[in-house]
């Protein structure tokens, strides 16, 4: 995906010289990027994640980091993150206002290291990357990237990147739509199993409202190259709660899916990309299983 020339968001909070804590445990596919993985794009109200990790990490003095500390790709990634965040604001006010929903409400994006405060919070780099509706923001540790591409195989792909935060921007979508509200209500007033499906279908659209943000990106901007969609439809499979479960536990336990599954997540993500249809929605889908 190509970035080059392209303006950075100003709607940013760079809070990486602040840290409240020690830096969680990165290693193999068992460690930070598993965990995160469990957790990222989790939409909305993310307070009893966020809350569970932080139980269970010791809260050191907070230190400054000079941004002379930060390594060049620390600096690459930051600066991507914020012209991608760029790009969906270009694409949503524009989507916002062919549909007649008025001004497109700008999120912002957080960069954090270690440990962040939040609306919904605390949370821990364990969490992964994760969307708040309660102050409308997005909040990132670039660690998580680094892990990612190495332990993902989408070491040079920006689009793959571009996923990730598309995915939580699709919550904010969800929060100005009505729909992620609507959804949570829904969820405090029924079993766990059926809260589990909703949520389900809540990250599906944000998959597909991902996939729509990328189908204006590259009409717009002419920005997507080959295999780039390719490579997300990887990402989209490695995150499937199904691939994940495996990956943890050696099966897969349907009923306790929040995600949706690797096949899902794809479709989802490719339907968006190739129609960028914004009529489409997961919750007019009557039958679960045929998502």
């Amino acid at each position: 995906m190509r970035l080059d020339g392209r303006r950075e968001s100003s709607n940013v909070e760079d809070r990486r010289g602040m840290s409240g804590g020690a830096k969680a445990g990165i290693g193999g596919i068992g460690g930070i990027i598993l965990i995160a993985l469990f957790t990222f794009l989790q939409g909305g109200d993310v307070t009893d994640v966020v809350q569970n990790v932080v139980q269970q990490t010791m809260q050191a003095p907070t230190e400054t980091v000079g941004e002379e500390n930060f390594t060049e790709e620390e600096q690459e990634l930051a600066s991507d993150c914020k012209k991608i965040l760029a790009s969906t604001e270009e694409v949503w006010t524009k989507v916002f206002e062919e549909n007649g929903w008025g001004e497109y409400q700008y999120p912002t994006l957080v960069l954090f290291s270690n440990q962040v405060n939040s609306a919904c919070g605390s949370a821990t780099a364990a969490v992964g990357p994760f969307y708040c509706s309660g102050d409308q923001k997005l909040y990132v540790d670039l660690s998580f990237f680094t892990q990612m591409k190495r332990q993902l195989g989408v070491e040079g792909n920006t689009f793959a990147y571009a996923y990730v935060i598309a995915h939580e921007i699709g919550h904010h979508i969800e929060y100005l739509t009505g729909t992620l509200n609507k959804a949570h209500s829904a969820m405090n007033q029924t079993d766990k199993v059926t809260a589990n499906q909703i949520s389900v279908r809540l990250e599906l659209l944000a998959d597909y409202y991902a996939g729509v943000w990328a189908h204006y990106e590259d009409a717009m901007n002419h920005s997507m190259e080959y295999g780039d969609l390719e490579k997300g439809l990887e990402l989209a499979k490695a995150i499937g709660d199904d691939w994940l479960q495996k990956k943890a536990q050696g099966r897969a336990t349907p009923e306790s899916f929040t995600h949706g599954t690797s096949d899902q997540r794809k479709r989802w993500l490719k339907r968006g990309f190739e129609t960028g249809d914004m009529r489409t929605s997961t919750f007019a889908v009557q039958n679960y299983n045929d998502l």
